[in-house]
């Protein structure tokens, strides 16, 4: 199944203290290499966030990134610390009978004062878990979009590999119609050689080294392996399996045979034609590399 490794998705929900968002990218990589940078609100669901896309992705270097912004003034409440505010009474007190003291008259405590000692007034706190329900609930809706995306892009990939895989086989149908010109062409041009030397040779010989000479250069063994890979390569494309390491290992074949042809060819059609198949296969290869 073709499945590509490159998408992005983005989520977003409000919660009761403001709003979250997650996003997700997936780049090509050679193994899953999962990142995730959590807000210390969301820290908790790092293990549990890190197995589900173990689960669901096979491929690619993925980043998540959750961002928690806090809400405005009109959705945030203030509270009181009772904590701090008993550990503040003894102080109180021993200011209240110092200034008796000096000044012979009652000690009044200036409210506003005591409200800006730090941790006597707090955001009120909201409950840690709801915010961790909407961290997962966002991260799976994000994840699903991801791989939609991911998918999308694979069927995109596919339609590409099979349309070079179809140019490919022209490029073959050519070269084979051209085989026996070629040869042809050999044999006149081994002729001519013999004929400027000006010597008598043996004729049974000479169509005994004619007959290496075609067959040193003969590339129908190239063609036919070539073939085949294009046959595996539907064949990989049709599989529900994941199909990126099995077509990476098969562009490294196309790429060795291509060559082999280049390197037998001696004839500039022919040649011509080696060079317009490693084109192609290039082509697949900067595909292929995107495939989960």
């Amino acid at each position: 199944m073709i499945i590509s490794m490159t998408g992005f998705a983005r989520c977003e929900a409000a919660v009761p203290s403001g709003a979250l968002v997650c996003e997700l990218r997936s780049v090509n990589h050679r193994y899953l290499e999962p990142s995730l940078r959590l807000p210390e609100e969301l820290r908790a669901l790092e293990a549990e966030l890190r197995a589900q896309l173990q689960k669901e992705l096979r491929r690619g270097k993925v980043d998540c990134t959750f961002t928690y912004r806090v809400g405005s003034q009109a959705g945030r409440s203030l509270e009181l610390d009772a904590q701090v505010l008993e550990l503040l009474t003894p102080v109180l007190d021993q200011l209240a009978t110092a200034a008796r003291s000096a000044t012979q008259a009652p000690a009044q405590v200036n409210l506003i004062d005591l409200l800006r000692y730090p941790g006597v007034v707090r955001e009120a706190a909201s409950d840690p878990e709801v915010l961790l329900a909407a961290g997962r609930e966002l991260f799976t809706g994000a994840l699903a979009d991801l791989k939609a995306m991911r998918a999308s892009e694979g069927s995109r990939l596919k339609d590409l590999v099979l349309q070079r895989c179809s140019q490919l086989e022209t490029l073959l149908t050519q070269v084979r119609q051209r085989l026996p010109e070629v040869q042809v062409a050999i044999r006149a041009r081994f002729g001519e050689r013999l004929a400027e030397l000006n010597v008598a040779v043996d004729n049974e010989r000479l169509e005994q080294e004619i007959a290496l000479l075609l067959q040193r250069m003969d590339v129908a063994e190239e063609l036919d392996r070539l073939e085949g890979h294009i046959v595996e390569t539907r064949k990989i494309i049709a599989s529900p399996e994941a199909a990126g390491r099995r077509l990476d290992f098969l562009m490294q074949e196309y790429n060795r045979e291509a060559n082999t042809l280049s390197s037998k060819s001696q004839d500039l059609t022919t040649t011509r034609l080696a060079v317009d198949m490693k084109v192609l296969i290039e082509q697949m290869r900067e595909q292929v590399q995107n495939i989960e």
